[in-house]
């Protein structure tokens, strides 16, 4: 476990400059500021560490973590032998084999279905003078192995055809005009690529354009692309995200309640961890996002998954008498298991043996992010939205069962003060030491103790330069970044006494 001033990054040597720190309204900068100068937080590490370890948060956040992490279906497979097909795979993408070796892939010793690869970078590469730029969602997705797709490009020279070389530029700051021919605004630099399309075929007005516009070849930042590979047996997760579902422990059997599932990554991993017996339901109130937790439960071969769109914070009977079945639209048909309760959403209390609660948050924890367009008002509106999930959550878990809250966010507010609301509101609550715990203790700042910090994680990013490689490092070394160059995310795990 790692101790507060590792979770700010103590643990990072070097600071990396060639991304932008993450740009945020000057509200919102001063409010996590002040979270992060909070009075308990200067009484440990004084005023300067503390102002130190923020600035280089902004900085981490804007990069790409140090790994590329994907989780290994060990329900179908053996670790070993995806691992085997993986680097078969890897070693046919030229663009990222090509003069490197053998690829080198991780295990981890704590995380027993996960797979790590070193993402090299920055990378000295020379832009070509013609430019393509891309949204900054996009322009975040290249920074972390993807190719550009069309739908993400907003501005390409006039007489681009396929087969010329470009440079990769992201508008981090939205300011680009879509079907522009040439762009002066802020940019930055992401690698270059080889386009794949014509500029005429990437905006053509008749109907959206999908597939691959350029592919890159030469990124700042050197990932591996897994657009299509191996669907049924690899899925790119960070880290933190595969942790949470071993964190809630799911047992072959149990009826367990994803709360806010989509795009079903975590609800998924629970539906494996299960070995597939039992009941999982996942709750999205958008419909397209449930079919897509519907789409990775197909794909990974997993049948006790059930999805609905259904608002979870009315998941609840509000009367015991209410028949459940009324409120919620199964997303897809699954006959349902003999040992399942008749119908949907809302159910009556105390229905679950465990609960996910994945809470909507502000994600500020999300790397690479070089922009920010959320307002102050926006970034606290979730704190109130959290709490009323929390009800919700805490009434549909049975007595001896357990809830999980993650958030993929930095902010106090949404983490450590919502655990110390939720004792203080929930009596029946009480922590619980979190297996695997490698993260760092909770921040101070919102009143809870030394020894309630250490059972709670918080991955705060750090980040460390890996242009020189892997030579000379043992293992755990290596394993000792993973663990602390991921997003930035947040675990509290409760027992319903």
């Amino acid at each position: 476990m790692r101790t507060v001033m590792q979770a700010f990054g103590e643990s990072c040597t070097r600071t990396v400059s060639v991304l932008p720190k993450l740009k945020l309204k000057p509200e919102v900068r001063q409010y996590l500021s002040n979270a992060f100068q909070n009075k308990e937080l200067l009484a440990e590490v004084g005023e300067l560490e503390a102002d130190k370890k923020f600035e280089e948060l902004l900085t981490y956040l804007s990069h790409p973590p140090g790994f590329t992490c994907v989780r290994a279906s060990t329900h179908l497979e053996s670790l070993e032998t995806i691992r085997d097909q993986l680097v078969d795979e890897l070693q046919k993408q030229v663009a990222w084999s090509s003069g490197r070796g053998p690829v080198p892939i991780f295990t981890h010793p704590q995380v027993p279905d996960v797979l790590l690869i070193p993402v090299t970078g920055p990378l000295s590469v020379c832009p070509q003078r013609s430019e393509v730029i891309v949204g900054a969602q996009c322009g975040n997705s290249v920074l972390r192995g993807a190719n550009v797709f069309a739908p993400g490009v907003l501005s390409a020279p006039k007489y681009m055809k396929a087969g010329d070389s470009v440079a990769v530029c992201s508008d981090v700051e939205g300011r680009c005009t879509r079907g522009a021919t040439e762009f002066q605004g802020r940019k930055v630099f992401l690698g270059n690529g080889i386009a794949v399309m014509s500029r005429a075929a990437i905006f053509q007005a008749d109907e959206p354009v999908r597939g691959v516009a350029v592919r890159v070849q030469e990124p700042v930042y050197h990932s591996p692309s897994f657009d299509g590979l191996l669907p049924r047996l690899v899925f790119l997760q960070n880290l933190p995200s595969v942790v949470v579902s071993h964190v809630l422990g799911p047992q072959p059997g149990e009826r367990i309640l994803d709360m806010c599932a989509a795009p079903g990554g975590k609800t998924s991993h629970i539906a494996a961890l299960m070995g597939d017996q039992g009941e999982v339901i996942a709750l999205d109130k958008i419909a397209s996002k449930v079919e897509r937790i519907r789409q990775n439960a197909s794909t990974l071969e997993l049948d006790c998954i059930t999805a609905y769109c259904f608002n979870s914070i009315r998941a609840v009977c509000a009367d015991q008498a209410q028949v459940p079945g009324n409120g919620g639209t199964p997303s897809h048909d699954v006959t349902p298991l003999a040992s399942r309760a008749p119908g949907g959403p809302p159910f009556p209390p105390e229905s679950f043996d465990r609960v996910l609660l994945d809470a909507p948050c502000s994600g500020l924890g999300q790397r690479p992010n070089m922009a920010c367009p959320l307002s102050l008002r926006e970034v606290t509106s979730y704190q109130p939205l959290q709490r009323k999930l929390f009800h919700a959550a805490v009434r549909l878990l049975r007595r001896s069962g357990t809830l999980v809250y993650s958030t993929c966010t930095v902010t106090l507010a949404e983490n450590e003060e919502q655990v110390a609301w939720a004792l203080s509101t929930f009596p029946d609550l009480t922590l619980q030491l979190q297996i695997p715990h490698i993260g760092g203790e909770g921040m101070p700042g919102a009143g809870l103790s030394n020894d309630q910090r250490r059972l709670v994680q918080r991955f705060s990013p750090c980040h460390e330069p890996s242009d020189s490689g892997l030579a000379g490092r043992d293992q755990s070394s290596i394993l000792r970044q993973a663990n602390a160059d991921t997003i930035g995310f947040f675990i509290a795990k409760f027992q319903k006494t």
